[in-house]
């Protein structure tokens, strides 16, 4: 996986990212940044971040908490916020001032709060798969809480959800990766399999993990309740899986029309992780917005 990318590591944030980087001393606006989501890694961009021009910087990071990047202790350091200022900082390391973010499930909501926060540094944002988080929290239906239940359950007090998770981390996990939507384990790449595994059979990457959902509740319902007036005029892709669970109970473009203005929607087959079951049309949907804003 990632032919002609480097792994390094980076102290941003005061918080280790680990990163994958392919044209590491390109300078230029045109960098893409890929977000994984849970319970996945870096990992999950393999043959589709690669797929891009070679010409182009190309960022495939571990969020905080997740797969290699450091997990520190302390719910108060998992807020969608704290993940945003690694990434941000992240690139300003690397020279990029400006960029393009590509984010999935959780990787999407720190794109949306990336957005909010540095709006002159993204020139395009892409979400995949998600309703603003201030939605799903304060209107959760009983239909919507029975599909995503993990959101209450992994944000009950340590160390409940860790001592369940971590008696079968294989069977929990993988459950969420078939939970939501049109989605078998030959769906996904094996190599991929044995990264997310790895990741999540980390009792602190379990923790951490845990400490994401509990600092969604805990602090992001309210700093997004601060936002939620803020319309961005950033030119925004929204792709989800058509027959997920999110499309099943959202209509996901009507759910984000307060939050940007420039808005195209790319919805994909399969389910929530539809970058694994369909990479190609994830590629051609991705290359069609991002390419049409690069210099």
């Amino acid at each position: 996986m990632f032919d002609d990318f480097k792994q390094l590591k980076a102290k941003v944030n005061d918080t280790e990212i680990n990163f994958k980087i392919r044209n590491i001393h390109k300078s230029c606006e045109n960098a893409i940044l890929f977000l994984h989501g849970f319970p996945q890694t870096h990992a999950m961009w393999a043959g589709i971040a690669d797929q891009f021009a070679e010409n182009y910087p190309i960022i495939c990071s571990d969020l905080r908490g997740y797969g290699d990047s450091e997990k520190p202790l302390g719910v108060e350091n998992f807020t969608f916020r704290h993940m945003a200022e690694d990434q941000l900082k992240l690139m300003s390391h690397l020279g990029f001032e400006k960029f393009h973010v590509v984010g999935h499930d959780r990787g999407g909501r720190v794109a949306h709060r990336m957005a909010l926060d540095e709006t002159d540094r993204l020139k395009t944002v892409t979400l995949m798969d998600i309703v603003p988080t201030r939605l799903l929290l304060s209107e959760l239906t009983t239909q919507v809480a029975k599909s995503y239940y993990h959101w209450l359950f992994l944000a009950q007090p340590s160390p409940f959800p860790e001592r369940l998770i971590t008696s079968d981390p294989d069977y929990f996990y993988e459950s969420c990766l078939l939970g939501w939507g049109a989605a078998n384990l030959d769906d996904f790449d094996i190599e991929k399999l044995r990264e997310y595994r790895k990741s999540w059979e980390n009792a602190d990457t379990i923790r951490a993990m845990c400490d994401d959902y509990r600092a969604a509740i805990e602090f992001d319902w309210k700093h997004d309740n601060e936002d939620h007036n803020r319309c961005l005029d950033i030119p925004t892709c929204l792709m989800w899986g058509k027959a997920g669970a999110m499309a099943k109970h959202y209509d996901i473009p009507e759910t984000w029309k307060k939050s940007f203005t420039n808005i195209h929607q790319a919805p994909i087959d399969g389910g929530h992780f539809f970058p694994d079951q369909y990479p190609e049309e994830t590629v051609a949907a991705l290359s069609s917005f991002i390419g049409n804003k690069l210099d």
